[in-house]
């Protein structure tokens, strides 16, 4: 595998593919975690390490034990399984080493385990036919998209907090609208050939 193909593969799954603008998953962590610039990095740190760690292990329980069996049909219950152990592991970790971010994470931590973004990476690995390197890097590329989007909103979400919005478009309305605004930019990467 050479060094363009992997820088390649990388940017695209950053910023012209990006999970959430592109592909529209994951977006109920994304609005829901996306209010405090804190939690939407720590969010992306839970989910860059189990996206990257699931993209290399269902690619490698796929490969070396559903097709050798012929159990390609069992692919989305066998992946849910290892994304949910996966996330236990990262609940319990954050939990012994950074309490505050698990009480700021709140709910959407156990809910990376049916993160349609993880589980549509493990997915989309396989249809593309990625061997295991590119597997783990595309899945940890999309992550780093994903945590891209993340902060960025929330460093957006934070600065109209303290701006004057006609009452109706306080909240959540002004989040989308600037959800919005961002998927438009992104959109701007679409035309780049790599």
């Amino acid at each position: 595998m050479d060094f363009a193909k992997i820088f390649s593969l990388i940017i695209t799954a950053i910023f012209i593919q990006n999970i959430i603008f592109a592909k529209f998953l994951g977006i109920c962590p994304f609005m829901g975690v996306s209010k405090k610039v804190e939690s939407s990095i720590g969010m992306g740190m839970a989910v860059t390490f189990v996206m990257s760690l699931a993209s290399g292990v269902t690619w490698t329980i796929y490969n070396y034990l559903l097709v050798p069996l012929n159990l390609e049909y069992l692919q989305t219950i066998a992946f849910i399984l290892i994304i949910a152990s996966l996330v236990q592991f990262v609940e319990m970790a954050i939990q012994k080493t950074s309490p505050n971010l698990y009480k700021a994470l709140g709910v959407f931590l156990p809910l990376i385990t049916t993160n349609c973004a993880v589980l549509g990476i493990a997915i989309l690995n396989i249809q593309q036919n990625y061997n295991f390197i590119e597997s783990v890097i595309n899945g940890a590329a999309v992550a780093i998209g994903f945590t891209l989007a993340l902060v960025l909103l929330a460093g957006i979400r934070e600065r109209i907090e303290y701006a004057a919005i006609p009452g109706p478009f306080k909240g959540v309305p002004i989040a989308f609208i600037s959800a919005g605004l961002l998927a438009m930019a992104f959109m701007g990467f679409s035309g780049m050939q790599i």
